[in-house]
């Protein structure tokens, strides 16, 4: 019953702007995101229980996550399978928690719930605030209605069990419940206030699915790869811009939004500012002959101004990601499911299996370090390095393009050799 067509992505959200009036982004199944005028974002489910239709609110986006809601949808529907009314049940939520606000005012802080709010502001506050809001969220929904009152040193396995069993269905969801109870009880204990961890022998109890990772090509895939995208006959900013993930190595929404003030043509460097990069580190991509001929030829034919790669249709606004993801998904190249973020990974891969060391191809995909010290000097670190291995992986592309696939193999020993001209070490 779980459905799997959701259209929505935290990208595709955090761009939406509001209206004068408020629009509806539909994620499927009855589940949608409203945004009203003051451009607050809040999920609801439109449901349909006997002949009666209804709708239940699921809670504000960002402190609601596109998982979480998900994961609440799939609930709800599995209540209106059962006859049961999801917004009946919502009422009742919203009414514990009024009660137990109350008493919290009224009691001391000694109980679980006013303790894992303590834990929350002493031990999360140098995380964001949307995290703090999606912890507390997940605290308010599932682990306080059933622990809330409960006195800190009370609180058995029994009790957790009880509330990730009621999550079975989600396993994502439920393991993450339980982990945010250890850690409030990890907390507890180095205060001295309890002395065992009621979620501790509960690991493992959820079996949580193995992460997807993204699929990443062989040599002699991305030959075949990189002809189908010439040849499927797409709009060229958007060939571009798939050219231009392999090149740079970038994350889509980077390249997607580059505008042509980050771009030295001159010096061929790309310098993308903090805010626009996930670890929130500027980062530079040394450009290689192919990426300066990329960029040389859209700046000859637009404007050179506003965003490197924009709309087809607007282009005062970027490229949109939906229009990146149906390109890869028409591609017919012999390998299914293949997804703009597996570009990072086929080329990681590839200049690792050429002799390029792991440092610098973590510096190339801007992997953010631990030691806050160490990624500070990483940042202008090893920049020939750098700008050589984005050169060798443009060229390998060429090479790899231009060859028939019954060549695969012997050009793969040849390029094993041509590989220490740049790596610059000796077999």
């Amino acid at each position: 019953m779980r459905h799997t067509n959701y259209t929505l992505s935290p990208t595709r959200i955090n761009n939406a702007k509001p209206k004068a009036k408020p629009y509806k982004l539909t994620d499927g199944g009855g589940l949608y995101l409203l945004i009203i005028p003051s451009g607050a974002k809040s999920w609801r489910y439109q449901y349909k229980l006997g002949c009666t239709r209804g709708e239940v609110s699921i809670g504000k986006f960002p402190e609601i996550g596109v998982a979480d809601a998900r994961d609440r949808h799939f609930e709800c529907r599995a209540m209106v399978e059962r006859g049961e009314d999801p917004a009946e049940l919502r009422r009742k939520e919203l009414e514990e928690r009024k009660d137990r606000n109350l008493k919290a005012k009224q009691g001391g802080d000694d109980d679980f719930e006013a303790f894992s709010k303590r834990w929350i502001t002493e031990r999360l506050k140098t995380k964001s605030k949307t995290y703090r809001a999606q912890i507390e969220s997940r605290l308010e929904r599932f682990v306080w209605p059933e622990i809330g009152a409960k006195a800190l040193n009370t609180v058995k396995p029994l009790h957790v069990l009880a509330i990730i069993e009621a999550r079975r269905a989600t396993p994502n969801t439920a393991e993450g419940v339980r982990i945010i109870i250890q850690q409030v009880y990890n907390y507890a204990i180095q205060k001295l206030l309890v002395e065992v961890n009621p979620a501790l022998p509960l690991r493992g109890v959820i079996e949580v699915p193995a992460a997807a990772h993204h699929k990443h090509l062989k040599e002699a895939e991305l030959g075949a790869f990189w002809r189908s995208v010439e040849k499927q006959g797409a709009h060229f900013v958007t060939i571009a811009a798939t050219k231009m993930l392999m090149y740079s190595m970038c994350r889509k929404s980077e390249v997607l939004r580059a505008t042509w003030d980050e771009i030295d043509l001159d010096k061929a460097v790309w310098e993308i500012p903090a805010g626009r990069m996930k670890m929130k580190q500027p980062h530079r991509v040394y450009l290689s002959s192919q990426a300066l001929e990329i960029f040389r030829f859209l700046k000859a034919i637009g404007e050179a101004r506003g965003y490197v790669f924009p709309s087809v249709l607007r282009g005062a606004v970027p490229l949109g990601d939906v229009t990146l993801n149906h390109f890869f998904k028409r591609l017919d190249f012999g390998v299914e499911e293949f997804s703009p973020h597996g570009t990072r990974g086929t080329a990681a891969t590839l200049l690792r299996e050429h002799g390029f060391g792991r440092e610098v191809v973590e510096l190339l995909l801007a992997h953010a370090e631990r030691n806050h010290t160490a990624a500070a000097y990483h940042h202008h670190e090893l920049p020939e390095e750098r700008r050589r291995a984005l050169q060798y992986l443009a060229d390998q592309i060429d090479r790899l393009a231009a060859t028939s696939a019954v060549d695969q193999q012997k050009v793969a020993e040849t390029v094993q050799q041509s590989s220490l001209l740049y790596t610059g070490t000796e077999g």
